[in-house]
């Protein structure tokens, strides 16, 4: 029997074809076909609830500030909240510190060594002319005395925020060799108030940490599926300010946007190809189902991808563009499958451990695929090892939703619920490090990570 959808101004979309029966139909709008949901425009608060029992001892010792009057900016503050938040590192409370170096050479190791700090990071903020500032910092292993690394970076008073994020990075690929993500941002979907009339849609832009939030787009009606581009100067989405659905292209420095995909039916799940020359999409044709399709965004070519009467959606592009993997109702239950981009209609099934597993992500080296994976009765995010096909469940909420990948691949952020809350919660790809991003007032939901920044 043949799977519709049908989409209507003031829903997006509604499935004919069953789901487990513990699945509302919210979660169902939310999660299997793209639905943002809920968030107030609030501060997000970090709490790790988890972290590594071994965490490394560190010092960041208060940045020293070379001038008069009181420093712009505490550097030192940022980067071991970051080092913190990562769950590896264990910062020393700076109440517990009996020196305050600024300099190698004023580093008195055997004092840290009583303190049982593995590393020390030292610094300094100097000005450099009207609203110029350089940070310059050292880290060491206290143990040794060995100066590990080094470097001055230069920014003005609005950046000295992202400069201390910098360190945090260099820091952090020092001492693990896997590359920083805490210059990386976020983006994710908030709506205000709670009657269906009176909600505001926000699309929002933050730093890692849930700092510096900005609003991109802004709606009565439905905003969702955001996507960041392959150069994170762009986020695709999907807007539903004409009263149907259409996806959006805007360029975040500038604001400038344009529309991409109108089309009769469903527009929806824009993803980016490696080259940021396309996206991938989730479309409703003339027949009425939903297939995909990759839309080249010079010439507005469509370029179908899978043919089967059932519903094909969320697609992800692999990391060298060769395939598209997507999540389809064609056996029955919502499972991972994937097309190889040149040779279309051909779709082979990637997961078969347990009945559910949407919503796929890969991971930045395309070993990993992470998926909503039903889980004993709850919705939790897992990640399936491509090769060995071994499955690894992450996280133990009831309604955990929407995964994406640090671009460093060593964590994932979602969406979850907290006492009836949305919030936001990341968890690193082995489970044993996790937290908290909840906001101050209602709810937030659809979490996607940017890439690396381009230097």
């Amino acid at each position: 029997m043949r799977r519709t959808l049908r989409q209507t101004a003031s829903s997006w979309p509604f499935a004919t074809w069953s789901l487990p029966s513990r699945l509302t139909a919210r979660l169902a709008l939310a999660l299997w076909l793209l639905c943002g949901a809920a968030v107030a425009h609030a501060q997000l608060v970090v709490e790790i609830t988890r972290g590594q029992e071994n965490a490394v001892p560190i010092a960041i010792v208060p940045f020293g500030w070379e001038s008069s009057g009181a420093p712009p900016f505490d550097i030192a503050e940022v980067v071991a909240a970051d080092l913190a938040r990562s769950g590896r590192f264990a910062p020393l409370d700076r109440r517990d510190m009996i020196d305050r170096p600024t300099s190698g050479d004023q580093i008195r190791f055997q004092d840290w060594r009583y303190l049982k700090s593995d590393f020390i990071a030292v610094g300094k903020l100097v000005p450099e002319g009207a609203d110029r500032f350089a940070v310059q910092f050292e880290l060491y292993n206290v143990l040794t005395g060995q100066r590990l690394a080094g470097q001055r970076l230069t920014a003005g008073a609005a950046s000295l925020r992202a400069a201390a994020h910098r360190v945090a990075d260099i820091i952090f690929e020092q001492l693990t060799g896997i590359p920083g993500a805490f210059s990386t941002r976020i983006a994710f979907v908030s709506v205000e108030g709670s009657a269906p009339d009176a909600r505001r849609y926000r699309l929002v832009v933050a730093d890692a940490d849930g700092e510096n939030q900005q609003v991109v787009a802004e709606s009565s009606e439905p905003l969702m599926s955001p996507a960041w581009s392959p150069d994170g100067q762009s986020l695709a989405y999907v807007s539903f300010e004409s009263r149907a659905s259409a996806v959006y292209v805007q360029t975040l420095r500038t604001g400038e946007r344009r529309r991409v995909s109108a089309r009769a039916g469903i527009n929806g799940a824009p993803a980016w190809s490696p080259d940021g020359k396309q996206l991938a999409l989730a479309l409703s044709r003339r027949d009425g189902d939903v297939d995909i399709y990759t839309l080249d965004l010079s010439n507005q070519m469509l370029t179908r991808m899978t043919f089967d009467p059932g519903i094909d959606t969320e697609p992800v592009w692999s990391p060298d563009g060769r395939k598209i993997y997507f999540s389809s109702d064609r056996a029955g239950n919502p499972q991972i499958y994937e097309v190889d981009v040149a040779q279309p209609k051909r779709a082979t099934r990637v997961t078969f451990e347990g009945s559910y597993n949407a919503r796929p992500r890969l991971s930045p080296d395309g070993k990993k695929l992470a998926v909503v994976h039903l889980d004993r009765g709850n919705f939790r995010i897992a990640v399936f090892d491509l090769a060995s096909r071994a499955v690894q469940v992450l996280t133990d909420g009831r309604q955990d939703e929407s995964p994406s990948f640090a671009p460093n691949g060593a964590a994932l952020i979602y969406a979850t619920q907290d006492r009836g809350r949305g919030v936001l919660a990341t968890v690193s790809v082995d489970g044993r490090v996790q937290q908290r991003l909840a906001a101050s007032t209602g709810d937030v939901r659809e979490p996607v990570w940017s890439p690396f920044p381009q230097r």
